[in-house]
């Protein structure tokens, strides 16, 4: 008998130290059911809920009903609207109206307008109609435009026409271009291909340039292969090298070569060095070369 109780006991006390485990699994299940109800979701378990955490969820529901409504989206419910509600609807309504009829973009019903909302409405469609006509993007009536706006937006056109010929840009269209005006752009359109020209560039037309041109860049390009092989660089093309210049450049490499070995800091070859240099080199300074090459 006594075992038994023992054991009823011990059965006990386990199930004492489950209980805490129990208690939280079941507080998170009613956490997660309140927090699924006020989203709305179809695992949400009404008769799980408190009637204070019944007048949570409703509230959230009103709420997410009320934004919908608002931004027009579905589901809407406007039957589940007080009074106030639905007059803030209305109100937020009738503003989207008037902004899509304005902007040209969404839904207008031009017959929700106010006498004055429709003046302003006809007003800022004509100045995106000018706008577009300007700047020939999207839907342009020119029936709509009145001469001064014609007049204006061709001397505009021509203006960006001219701009873009110029600076070798966008859209151009030479043939509307005036006789001073093609000179300029010519002009530019030179200036500019010798500056491609001159910095190597790939929008390089060496036929349009004049000889001295063509000497200039010739010298330019000289001018970067020497400091490319100066600094070691890949584009360095050795064989566009005079004999002067490999002289000069071949000097060059023995002093930094030489400084290299002698402060112990940069790629040494001891192989480089004449007699009287290599023994000025400190004890040590070669040694990771030396090692390398044994």
């Amino acid at each position: 008998m006594q075992v038994h109780l023992k054991k009823y006991a011990w059965t006990f006390v386990a199930c004492l130290g489950f209980w805490p485990v129990l208690l939280a699994a079941q507080s998170f299940d009613v956490t997660r059911n309140l927090a699924d109800c006020k989203n709305g979701r179809n695992t949400c378990d009404h008769s799980k809920l408190t009637p204070s955490e019944s007048l949570d969820v409703a509230k959230a529901d009103q709420e997410r009903n009320i934004f919908k409504c608002r931004y027009g989206l579905e589901p809407c419910d406007r039957s589940k609207f007080t009074p106030l509600e639905a007059t803030a609807l209305a109100v937020a309504d009738h503003q989207r109206n008037v902004s899509n009829c304005e902007s040209g973009i969404g839904p207008c019903d031009s017959g929700k307008l106010t006498r004055l909302e429709v003046r302003d409405v006809a007003i800022a469609a004509s100045q995106r109609n000018v706008a577009n006509c300007k700047d020939d993007i999207g839907d342009c009536n020119r029936s709509n435009l009145s001469p001064s706006e014609i007049e204006a937006i061709d001397i505009a056109r021509h203006q960006t026409n001219f701009s873009n010929c110029e600076a070798g840009t966008g859209s151009c269209i030479h043939s509307a271009l005036t006789s001073s005006e093609v000179m300029e752009v010519t002009a530019a359109e030179h200036k500019r291909n010798l500056h491609n020209c001159a910095n190597g560039w790939s929008e390089c037309d060496q036929s349009k340039l004049s000889p001295s041109e063509v000497r200039q860049t010739a010298s330019a390009e000289d001018d970067r292969n020497i400091a490319a092989c100066r600094a070691g660089q890949n584009s360095c093309d050795y064989s566009k090298l005079t004999p002067l210049q490999i002289s000069t450049l071949a000097a060059t490499e023995h002093q930094r070569n030489y400084k290299a070995c002698l402060k112990g800091y940069g790629y040494c070859d001891p192989a480089q060095l004449t007699a009287a240099e290599a023994a000025a080199i400190p004890s040590g300074n070669t040694r990771g070369v030396d090692s390398g090459q044994n």
